[in-house]
């Protein structure tokens, strides 16, 4: 299915696009849900969205807005999420005379990075989404695992700092473009134990403050949105710990949540659509959906 693409901000001549996806027999005013991409907020783009959830969605009533945002490291977090936070006020202000949602019933969706984004959406955005759900995200980016060298990956070759294009200054993106020269940067961010500064913009030990607001592990009340974490307990880019620690903070608050551990779960599990995790998952989420938010 094609979508309609909007731009819904400009920024230093740097396009912001979304893409709204919406069936012809889908009930007007429908319910939101906006979908997160992943890639570490250093890569990846909004037409990476699973066709086959998207179907999943769709086919349930919902109308579908997969968005972009700024990536690091020509972009630091906080450009980042203020455009979580734009692109969340434009579907909710341009959504019900362009795409006929209802902006009281609006959810949003990420995987990995895009499940960080989906929960940091839950603490910094109002008003707050009805519901979240992450796949595979995290709460914490100043954990070790972001901020020392992670023992998985540095398994690999290691990568110079001339290789991972870390000193190659580009334009500021919404989308990588060919001839970048930063294919290596992240797993060189992961050996070095290097992301929180290279994507925050500061040294997570000289200045942890500044990052406490950009840690949704640490910014939950208790009028958090209900939130469903699904993770797989074999992930070796984002732990599954991560998930554990989301679920503690929700708990603790008395938010409505659900943890999802998917035994086995690699990251990306549900990249397999015939993979009856994934088939599992999904109805999970959809059950999510129809409780928290329903599409019509």
């Amino acid at each position: 299915m094609e979508p309609t693409t909007y731009t819904y901000k400009t920024v230093e001549h740097c396009a912001l696009h979304a893409d709204v996806y919406r069936l012809s027999t889908t009930p007007t005013p429908s319910a939101a849900l906006v979908w997160l991409h992943g890639g570490a907020l250093i890569y990846g783009s909004r037409k990476n969205i699973r066709l086959w959830q998207l179907a999943r969605y769709l086919d349930a009533g919902y109308t579908v807005i997969a968005v972009d945002y700024r990536l690091a490291p020509e972009s630091k977090l906080p450009a980042i999420i203020t455009d979580l936070r734009d692109a969340l006020q434009w579907v909710r202000e341009q959504g019900p005379g362009r795409f006929g949602i209802d902006p009281t019933r609006l959810a949003v969706v990420g995987h990995s990075a895009g499940g960080y984004l989906t929960l940091m959406a839950g603490c910094c955005v109002t008003p707050q989404p009805q519901a979240l759900v992450a796949l595979y995200g995290y709460g914490d980016i100043v954990g070790d695992w972001y901020s020392k060298p992670d023992p998985f990956y540095c398994q690999q070759p290691l990568v110079t700092e001339a290789e991972s294009g870390r000193q190659q200054p580009g334009p500021v993106i919404s989308e990588p473009y060919p001839g970048r020269g930063k294919d290596k940067f992240y797993l060189y961010c992961r050996q070095q134990g290097l992301w929180p500064q290279e994507v925050g913009g500061r040294d997570p030990v000289a200045d942890p403050a500044f990052f406490a607001p950009y840690c949704p592990v640490q910014q939950v009340t208790p009028d958090y949105p209900p939130t469903l974490l699904l993770h797989g307990d074999h992930d070796t880019d984002v732990p599954y710990a991560q998930s554990v620690l989301m679920d503690a903070a929700l708990a603790r608050q008395q938010v409505p949540h659900e943890l999802l551990t998917i035994p086995a779960g690699e990251h990306g599990f549900d990249g397999n659509p015939d993979a009856p995790a994934a088939q599992a998952a999904l109805a999970q989420v959809l059950h999510f959906w129809a409780e928290h938010c329903p599409a019509a």
